[in-house]
């Protein structure tokens, strides 16, 4: 998570500022006010959905609202909405690690064109992915688990250089594409979170809420349970 984190984070930090004067400060300033007060609730109560639960709520609140009338329709140039986004998105992001079809969804009906859509986006991502990594990154100061600083590095260079290549693909298509072809990545992604949730939902503890340092001592036995014993290996290979 924490690894993840860093990566979106220095790729939406660097779109943000090569689209810079794109960005609508309005809309990213109520988004703040709704991500953080979600990231404080999860960090007071330490308690959030199980990641199945998570994944299908997010996929069955993606598809209405592509299909809801635009009158009713989520929009986050609308403060109440904007607030309600970052508060959404933000407990998905602490939860199940995606929040994109959401984000999205209140995004695809707004009339901005594509810089702005991507630049907002960016901005307020870049804050969501912050707030990931100082909600998790606790568990490393806390626990035995470390970051290999030769990943962080890797994983941060290639994200920016990725970024700045993407700027090509963005200029050369027009809003028309640009909006047709993000309906269809969220139909797709939101369509994949639900199958990945009802799939996850036969495995222990789907339904039960967990907190963050359950959810990752859960993930180390996992992983520790995946390596063989030197023994085990030995045996076989005599």
């Amino acid at each position: 998570m924490v690894l993840h984190g860093l990566t979106q984070l220095t790729a939406n930090s660097w779109r943000a500022w090569l689209w810079w004067s794109a960005i609508r400060w309005r809309i990213a300033a109520f988004y703040a006010v709704g991500a953080l007060a979600a990231a404080l609730l999860l960090a007071a109560i330490e308690l959030v959905p199980s990641k199945p639960v998570a994944l299908i709520t997010l996929a069955l609140l993606s598809f209405p609202g592509l299909s809801v009338p635009r009158a009713i329709a989520p929009d986050i140039r609308r403060g109440g909405h904007g607030v309600c986004c970052g508060f959404l998105c933000t407990t998905l992001q602490l939860t199940a690690g995606v929040s994109g079809p959401i984000l999205d969804v209140f995004f695809i009906r707004t009339g901005l064109d594509r810089r702005q859509t991507v630049a907002t986006k960016a901005a307020i991502q870049a804050l969501g992915h912050f707030l990931k990594v100082v909600y998790f990154g606790q568990l490393l100061v806390t626990g035995t688990d470390v970051l290999a600083p030769t990943a962080v590095a890797l994983a941060i260079a290639l994200a920016a250089i990725g970024t700045q290549l993407s700027r090509r693909a963005l200029d050369a298509i027009s809003d028309a594409h640009f909006t047709r072809w993000s309906r269809w990545l969220i139909v797709a992604t939101a369509a994949t979170c639900l199958v990945q949730g009802i799939a996850q939902l036969g495995g222990p503890r789907a339904l039960a809420a967990a907190t963050p340092a359950e959810q990752q001592t859960d993930q180390n036995e996992r992983m520790q349970a995946a390596v063989p014993a030197p023994g085990a290996k030995a045996r076989s290979e005599s």
